[in-house]
């Protein structure tokens, strides 16, 4: 069996009167991401662990934001074109695991339905994502809630 893993990290600026989507779920907050395309962090980051396990080079290289085309882009459409890529090349995901790093808003109560979204659009049960969210007891610019960052982490096989 061919086991591959993949490291992913994305960060955005938190800004009010911006949406914040996170994990292909919109999340109630008085502030968004700022970005090119909805800004989903978690989604962002998840594309380019896969992307990384793969050799597939990052989610820059295949989805830029000089292009127009990705500009408000729903991140949704980009982690399913990422998992069309792996599967062409014959992957399929072992499992994920991805930490949110962010002052507020609590997540504990979106974390279900983003692992549902990722099951959805990656082909596979939810048993094989986990998604962690924590604070940096108001350190750094995720506490000061200036930013989100997520780190994510894959495991990917080769199909025989």
């Amino acid at each position: 069996m061919n086991l591959r893993i993949g490291l992913g990290y994305d960060v955005h600026q938190l800004a009010p009167g911006e949406e914040l989507w996170l994990g292909g779920i919109l999340v109630p907050h008085d502030k968004g991401t700022v970005a090119h395309s909805d800004g989903d962090v978690l989604l962002h980051a998840i594309c380019d662990a896969l992307l990384g396990a793969a050799g597939l080079r990052d989610i820059g290289y295949h989805f830029p934001d000089t292009d127009p085309a990705f500009k408000n882009i729903d991140s949704k459409k980009l982690l399913t074109a990422v998992n069309q890529l792996l599967l062409d090349k014959g992957y399929s995901l072992v499992n994920l695991d991805a930490t949110i790093s962010a002052q507020k808003p609590k997540l504990k109560d979106w974390i279900p339905a983003m692992e549902t979204v990722i099951g959805e659009l990656m082909g596979c049960a939810t048993e094989v994502i986990n998604i962690k969210a924590t604070t940096t007891e108001r350190l750094g610019f995720e506490g000061r809630e200036e930013g989100i960052s997520v780190q994510a982490i894959v495991l990917i096989q080769k199909n025989e």
